[in-house]
């Protein structure tokens, strides 16, 4: 059994440093969460592409960025994660604030709150004020799921569904693509087909948003559900800044506080498979990502 890494994470190897691109995106705070580092569903290459072309004040990771669970199951650990966690220690580096919120998957890490590592806050929970003067609580979410609360185990169950759902999702992406198919994802559509899938998620965004607003908060960044969302909930601004497994998308505050949705799913070529040995599913090669430090 290996415990998950910490941020401060392994050097990384490989070419001489090169530096990155000028940023084409800046704006005064990013939100990503549920990177889900550990796992072959993370798209990594996608995030290091976002990471790249993003420059900001603050980096706020809404929790669930290196899945515990997962790695305690199975150990998976590409050179591209470990570039992921050496470009975030790099933009803390080069001046940027990053902010780390742990979810239910690197729950490790809440053991480590009030402590810096590689210059990455871990905290609790943060307030965050946009720059016209909103107050916004940001918080992983699983605080307010009540399956992991009340019944961790049923939790863990859902987890290997969910990747049994990801695996499946891969055979048929194969098939659609030799087919000449879009990318099309099964777990999103049962996501918001299935009734009690749907009315779990408007539960999560109502349970959110109350708490949010007895902390005396306009509004709440949070993740955990793995789906993109801004809009008023009961008069409070529930903003949900989605995943990097399927959905690849982020929130960013633009200097003038406008918040807004950014969609790399929507831009980003869909993964593409190949078939492994005894049948699984495994990446198709790809070129090797630029060095991060």
């Amino acid at each position: 059994m290996h415990d998950a890494p910490p941020l401060h994470g392994a050097a990384s190897h490989g070419p001489p440093i090169a530096a990155d691109p000028p940023a084409r995106l800046h704006v005064r705070s990013v939100f990503i969460s549920d990177l889900h580092l550990g796992t072959p569903g993370c798209q990594a290459l996608a995030l290091l592409d976002f990471l790249r072309e993003v420059q900001c004040d603050t980096l706020y990771l809404v929790g669930d960025i290196v899945d515990g669970w997962q790695l305690r199951r199975s150990w998976y650990w590409p050179q591209a994660h470990n570039d992921v966690v050496q470009k975030l220690m790099r933009k803390a580096r080069k001046g940027t604030r990053v902010v780390f919120v742990p979810g239910n998957h690197d729950e490790f890490a809440r053991r480590y709150v009030t402590h810096n590592f590689g210059g990455i806050d871990v905290v609790e929970e943060a307030m965050h004020v946009t720059a016209d003067g909103r107050r916004l609580w940001v918080t992983h979410g699983d605080y307010f799921d009540g399956v992991i609360q009340c019944a961790k185990w049923l939790a863990y169950l859902g987890d290997q569904a969910y990747e049994f759902v990801l695996r499946l999702n891969r055979f048929l992406n194969l098939a659609r693509g030799r087919l000449g198919l879009p990318y099309w994802s099964l777990s999103r559509y049962l996501k918001f087909k299935v009734k009690r899938a749907v009315s779990y998620v408007n539960d999560f965004e109502v349970a959110v948003s109350r708490e949010a607003r007895k902390r005396g908060a306009d509004g709440v960044v949070c993740g955990h559900i793995h789906h993109a969302e801004m809009r008023l909930v009961e008069g409070v601004l529930y903003c949900n800044d989605g995943d990097w497994v399927e959905s690849l998308t982020a929130i960013v505050e633009h200097h003038d506080g406008r918040l807004e949705i950014v969609d790399r799913g929507a831009q980003a070529a869909p993964p593409v498979y190949s078939l492994g040995r005894a049948g699984r599913t495994v990446p198709a090669p790809q070129p090797e990502p630029m060095p991060v430090d």
